[in-house]
C-alpha cells in the first residue's frame, strides 16, 4: 500500500483524480500530521494566544480583587463592623472581675477574656491603676 497517491498530479486536480479512482468516498476521522510550515504557523499562533491569555488573566485577577473588596464592604455593612488585623492594643487586667480587656488606640474595648493563671499575680503598677472608670 502506497503512502501517497497522485503526487504527480497538480494539487488542485488531485482530489478529483482520487475520487475517480476510488471504490467509495466515505467520511472518517483521522489524525493529520502538520507540515513544517503548518507547525511553525501553529507555534506562532500559540505564542500570540499565550500573550492574550496572560493579559486576560491579569484583567481577571484585577476584577476578582475589586469584586472581593465590594463583597467585603457589603459584608461589613451587613454586620455593622469589620475585622481589623494586627493592630497594637493595650491589655488591662481586672483582677476583681478576673478578666483581661484589650483596648485599641481610641480606648474602645475590642476583646475580653478571663485572666490566665500566669496573669493572676498583681504588680505594683496595677494595684493603684486609674482606668477612668473610678468615681
Amino acid at each position: 500500500m502506497d503512502k501517497f497517491l497522485g503526487q504527480e498530479i497538480p494539487e488542485k486536480d488531485r482530489w478529483q483524480f482520487l475520487q475517480d479512482n476510488a471504490d467509495a468516498v466515505e467520511e472518517i476521522g483521522y489524525t493529520h500530521r502538520f507540515t513544517p510550515d503548518e507547525l511553525a504557523q501553529k507555534k506562532e499562533s500559540l505564542a500570540e494566544t499565550s500573550i492574550q491569555i496572560n493579559d486576560i488573566e491579569i484583567e481577571k485577577k484585577e476584577a476578582m480583587e475589586a469584586f472581593k473588596a465590594k463583597q467585603e464592604l457589603l459584608e461589613n455593612i451587613k454586620k455593622g463592623s469589620e475585622y481589623v488585623e494586627n493592630e497594637e492594643c493595650v491589655k488591662i487586667l481586672y483582677h476583681e472581675e478576673k478578666m483581661a480587656g484589650y483596648y485599641n488606640k481610641l480606648g474602645e474595648l475590642v476583646y475580653s477574656r478571663p485572666i490566665m493563671p500566669q496573669e493572676m499575680q498583681r504588680t505594683i503598677f496595677n494595684i493603684n491603676r486609674k482606668t477612668g472608670t473610678e468615681s
